[in-house]
């Protein structure tokens, strides 16, 4: 792999959905980079007659305290300084508009929301909620508007959820929003062209906890806060407790409804407990993966709607599992010199230089490949404390839907693979640390994954592979792919890099042999 040098971020980061830009916040400033090369990018050329004012004009602002922050935007080729963006607060969020022709920043301090245009220099977007707050903020999918949930929907009550109440089609002509009225939820369908209500029904649930399209927009899937369900109402204080009138409480409950507001399928996993973790469409939209606090994931089929596998985590890996379990271990750099004819000052100070750089990066670390059974970490959650770290809390599916990953909460360094071809556990993945951040590559079965180490891990189904990061005291926290798989973000606590996987095979280049070989002849 290659990786670029480390640059300084203080917020969020984003690649634009062309793969082309990563939008990174710092401070007050926003700038706007190359994937390719990281310099900030062109757009505009300024005539360099007018180099002399534009410099002049931004030094009167600074001295009147007029310009908060600025971007300076210029080109790889001559440096031109070509945009100036300023905004009032520090960035909060980030999210590029589907045709990565403009950026919205959340400001929600202020609270505020404003935008660019890459294009259009001149064009400018400001919006202030003023004493209604700002929960969040998206782009619809014609990237002509711009949706705001304020505070506690002091000023509308759309959607009952800021992040997980709003749900767009694929092909980005209707919208999914969850609203709550009278103590009934109710899923809203409008129309992203005229913004007008197609149709309303309501969902069988007592707290909707979130809403999804399918892949192929042909379903709605709606789940159920992980306390509620709709049975725990059924009896009152008054009647004596029988054990056949108590429906579970907190029982896994996850809806599947038709555009039309049919009901086409209710699924309960299990009759105690809490409920829904985390759910997850496969691409191909064949496959809708529910994860649970029980510690399982159970794969719904799209035809019939109902469960046709169920995977368990459990601590002790054995047979029949054919899956092969990776486990991080040490592997500290040596430099075996005794076989070299040199001085015993350059020897000495090679020793010297290699103990410094094994200190200062950290020791190396390598996958070794373990035989079952085997007993995989695990935690006993509290039983005493809100939001038990128990169950599903990461799940994602390939690009293929050939595999998807999890990782139960009570066993942080563990991420398991799963084949949903052979229905089978794929591989397990045992780190030293917990799991910050796991993502597949957009255009083929391959995954990394981060633990808040000098280290990036690598899985695909040929094998397992860890890289040492060459950039001293970098961590990393949070990674990201573009949309081409080209290039990789990684992210640490106040700084990024970005890294790219490069063929070990040379690039073949036929025309030139072809033509060397005609002259020869």
């Amino acid at each position: 792999m290659e990786f670029t040098e480390a640059y300084k971020q203080t917020g969020p980061c984003c690649f634009s959905p062309d793969a082309r830009f990563l939008a990174v916040a710092c401070d007050y400033r926003l700038v706007v980079r190359d994937v390719v090369t990281l310099k900030i990018t062109l757009y505009y050329l300024l005539d360099s007659c007018k180099f002399h004012e534009f410099f002049t004009f931004l030094y009167l602002l600074c001295e009147s305290g007029m310009l908060y922050y600025c971007v300076i935007i210029s080109t790889l080729k001559n440096g031109y300084v070509v945009q100036l963006f300023s905004c009032v607060d520090k960035i909060n969020f980030l999210e590029w508009a589907p045709d990565s022709e403009y950026i919205l920043c959340g400001l929600y301090k202020r609270p505020m929301v404003q935008a660019w245009s890459l294009s259009q220099p001149d064009w400018t977007c400001k919006i202030d909620e003023g004493s209604a707050g700002i929960a969040y903020a998206r782009w619809s999918p014609d990237s002509r508007h711009i949706l705001t949930t304020s505070e506690f929907q002091l000023r509308l009550t759309w959607p009952k959820h800021a992040a997980r109440g709003v749900s767009f089609t694929k092909d980005g002509k209707f919208a999914a929003i969850c609203t709550r009225r009278d103590c009934k939820d109710y899923i809203n369908l409008l129309s992203c062209h005229s913004w007008e209500i197609m149709g309303v029904f309501a969902v069988d649930t007592l707290d909707l906890a979130g809403v999804e399209w399918s892949p192929d927009d042909s379903a709605i899937v709606a789940w159920d806060s992980l306390l509620e369900y709709k049975g725990t109402q059924q009896f009152t204080l008054v009647q004596p407790l029988v054990l056949e009138d108590i429906i579970a409480f907190g029982s896994c409950h996850v809806l599947i409804y038709s555009p039309d507001g049919r009901c086409l399928f209710k699924y309960s996993a299990y009759e105690s407990g809490l409920g829904v973790k985390t759910v997850g469409w496969s691409p191909c939209g064949q496959f809708l993966a529910v994860g649970s606090y029980d510690q399982s994931v159970r794969i719904l089929n799209h035809l019939t709607w109902k469960t046709f596998a169920e995977f368990t985590h459990a601590a002790s890996i054995r047979s029949p599992y054919n899956a092969a379990v990776f486990k991080e271990v040490d592997d500290p750099f040596q430099l075996d010199m005794s076989e070299l004819c040199l001085s015993e000052g350059l020897s000495r100070n090679m020793r010297d230089n290699g103990t410094e750089n094994g200190s200062e990066g950290g020791s190396r670390v390598k996958y070794a490949v373990m035989d079952v059974p085997i007993t995989v970490p695990a935690q006993k959650p509290a039983s005493d404390k809100p939001n038990p770290k128990q169950g599903i809390g990461m799940l994602s599916w390939s690009s293929d839907s050939h595999y998807f990953f999890t990782r139960n909460d009570n066993m942080p360094t563990v991420l398991w693979i799963w084949d949903i071809c052979r229905l089978e556990l794929a591989a397990v993945l045992v780190q030293k640390d917990p799991i910050r951040a796991a993502a597949w590559d957009p255009t083929c079965p391959r995954l990394v994954l981060c633990t808040e180490s000098p280290h990036l891990y690598m899985w695909t189904p040929s094998g397992a592979c860890c890289v040492n990061i060459p950039l001293p005291d970098f961590r990393i926290v949070d990674l990201k792919w573009n949309s081409a798989g080209s290039c990789l973000l990684l992210k640490d606590r106040d700084s990024f890099c970005c890294a790219a996987i490069v063929s070990a095979l040379p690039e073949e280049e036929p025309d030139e042999q072809t033509d060397e070989t005609s002259e020869d002849e």
